[in-house]
């Protein structure tokens, strides 16, 4: 059994070489454990010191191409060199890879295709801003509401994979990937769990991802859209449309109710125009449902045969 832990990295001199250093190379269940590096377009000297730490794998970006390209990359080396787990932690040192073990002995078990890390569990996170820590359980109780799957962290980069996972999993953004590949498995069925760890978010640590909160909560917003969009198209056209067709129905029914009653089409006569209109955009919404629905269909088709190519290509 071949465990690779990936870091990936953004000009991390400062701080990869230690982290490097602290992934235990002994883990039970593991033959051989593994460190792997995607340097995503860093211009400073993070190859060079992840080699001199002991990196197993590197493989580099000629320029930046953002988180989920990074992840991306990660998952296709990893299976390229015949993992079979495959565990993500970030450059930075916040998070403690001594607790990489917990995450493997889950896959390893078979209590879960993919565990994530939780930093608003029983070890809330150190330092960790307000507005990113609201938000992030903000996002995760109405995506997890939606999914009617309990999710805890819905942003955390450190997980662990099966490789059964990654073969199922199909990345379609470059900003980021954590809460798609949550959303994703969910929808497929996977089995996410999540570990309470203890994160420490330093003061001088500059984000290579959220340069702006304003920009960052949009553009997560629109891939949690998409995704979401994607995973449950039915409930995703369908909830809308039906509560605007009712609301029309119900309006319809006031309407008449009050013209047999007293013969007038006024003051009411607006609301039946409302009505009109709540009707017609809800059968659009029904209407885009079921289209929506079967795209999902044709998609789940492509996606099946997209896993037995990749399962193929990366036979052991």
């Amino acid at each position: 059994m071949r465990l690779i832990v990936n870091i990936p990295a953004y000009n991390e001199e400062k701080t990869i070489g230690e982290v490097i250093k602290k992934i235990p190379r002994h883990i039970e269940g593991f033959s051989e454990v593994k460190v792997q590096i995607i340097d995503d377009g860093s211009r400073d000297r993070t190859i060079e010191v992840s080699k001199n730490a002991g990196a197993d794998i590197i493989v580099s970006h000629n320029r930046n191409q953002g988180v989920g390209a990074a992840f991306r990359t990660a998952i296709e080396s990893a299976l390229e060199h015949k993992a079979d787990v495959f565990v993500n932690i970030d450059a930075d040192g916040q998070f403690p890879a001594a607790d990489i073990p917990k995450f493997t002995q889950l896959i390893l078990t078979g209590k879960a295709d993919m565990v994530v890390a939780s930093r608003f569990g029983i070890k809330s996170a150190k330092n960790m801003p307000w507005i990113k820590s609201w938000l992030n359980r903000l996002a995760a109780s109405i995506i997890g509401k939606f999914l009617r799957y309990k999710i805890d962290d819905l942003t955390c980069g450190f997980r662990a994979l099966s490789r059964e996972t990654m073969l199922r999993l199909n990345l379609a953004y470059r900003f980021t990937y954590t809460q798609e590949t949550i959303i994703d498995a969910i929808s497929k069925n996977l089995i996410v769990k999540w570990i309470p760890v203890e994160v420490t978010y330093y003061d001088d640590r500059e984000s290579k991802v959220v340069k702006s909160v304003g920009k960052f909560v949009f553009q997560s917003f629109m891939i949690i859209l998409r995704t979401v969009r994607d995973a449950r198209p039915l409930i995703f056209f369908g909830v809308p449309g039906v509560v605007l067709a009712t609301t029309a129905f119900s309006i319809g029914i006031a309407f008449l109710i009050y013209y047999f009653s007293h013969f007038k089409v006024s003051p009411f006569r607006t609301w039946l125009m409302l009505g009109g209109v709540l009707l017609l955009v809800g059968i659009q919404l029904l209407v885009f449902a079921l289209i929506a629905d079967m795209i999902k269909t044709n998609r789940k088709l492509t996606e099946d045969q997209m896993y037995f190519a990749k399962k193929e290509k990366y036979k052991k």
